[in-house]
């Protein structure tokens, strides 16, 4: 991909023929970062890895939780557990001001099943979306699908929420953008298609019997994810202002997601005094 503009290009090119910048050496020539911890986490998928480390933490934190209140609990986690650590409930959102709970849903899991499904497209789609767009746009776009798609779920369901995908959907709506933002290009089409599918197959399988899916967090993420992307285009290497931006704008996004965890550990701490 061109630098400047983004575009799809031929490795060999010299000049972008989009844009007519002067090409260097690619970005894997250029540098070739040293995985973290010995290697046990690749930096291509350094930050994907981390999202997971977050949500398989907190599958073992309300596994074990769940399992003081009943045995056998490992596999599936009670709604009472999920709404002590932060699940999306109408009620508390809207009623209460516990906005919090739009973030923290997001790294909540109901089950092994969930989190496996959930994990597996996150370790698939993550670097490819970082890839494309860079660290800072991606975790952008995952925060505002998160929270915009339990936004939606609270608008338009009463139900209890939990789990990445209204965030997975956010990052389906941002390879989207791409695609519609290259759809001059076959690469740009081929994008947009591919994608587009995923965003159909996942909303059709919430719609079959049997599944329990909030498709209001998923098409709030989806929506989400392809706003954002589409305004904030790929990143520039000769725009150093906007690439400081949207270093800002991440930096903000995760000091909101911690700060949002340690509102769910203070009402969480509160509720169990109330309890003893």
């Amino acid at each position: 991909m061109c630098p400047n503009c983004r575009a799809f290009i031929n490795s060999n090119d010299k000049v972008c023929p989009y844009c007519e910048v002067t090409l260097g050496a690619r970005a894997v020539e250029r540098r070739s970062p040293a995985d973290a911890l010995g290697g046990l986490i690749p930096h291509a998928r350094f930050t994907t890895t981390v999202i997971l480390l977050l949500n398989f933490g907190l599958y073992v934190a309300t596994a074990l939780y769940s399992m003081k209140g009943s045995s056998g609990m490992v596999f599936d986690i009670d709604g009472q557990t999920l709404f002590a650590f932060g699940a999306k409930q109408p009620f508390a959102i809207l009623r209460e001001g516990q906005w919090w709970r739009l973030v923290t849903a997001g790294f909540l899991h109901g089950g092994i099943l969930h989190i496996l499904m959930n994990s597996w497209v996150l370790f698939d789609l993550g670097p490819q979306v970082e890839e494309m767009y860079g660290t800072s746009r991606f975790l952008v776009f995952y925060f505002v699908a998160t929270v915009a798609g339990f936004f939606a779920s609270t608008m338009f369901s009463s139900s209890l929420s939990i789990g990445a995908s209204a965030g997975l959907f956010g990052l389906i709506g941002a390879m989207i953008a791409l695609g519609v933002r290259q759809r001059h290009t076959p690469m740009g089409a081929s994008v947009r298609s591919h994608y587009t599918q995923w965003a159909i197959f996942g909303v059709v399988m919430g719609l079959l019997p049997g599944f329990r899916v909030d498709n209001a967090a998923h098409l709030g993420g989806l929506a989400g994810g392809f706003v954002v992307a589409y305004l904030a285009n790929t990143a520039s290497a000769l725009d150093v202002w906007q690439e400081k931006f949207w270093r800002v704008l991440a930096v903000v996004c995760v000091l909101l997601t911690a700060v949002s965890f340690a509102l769910m550990f203070l009402h969480f701490a509160g509720s169990y005094r109330n309890v003893l």
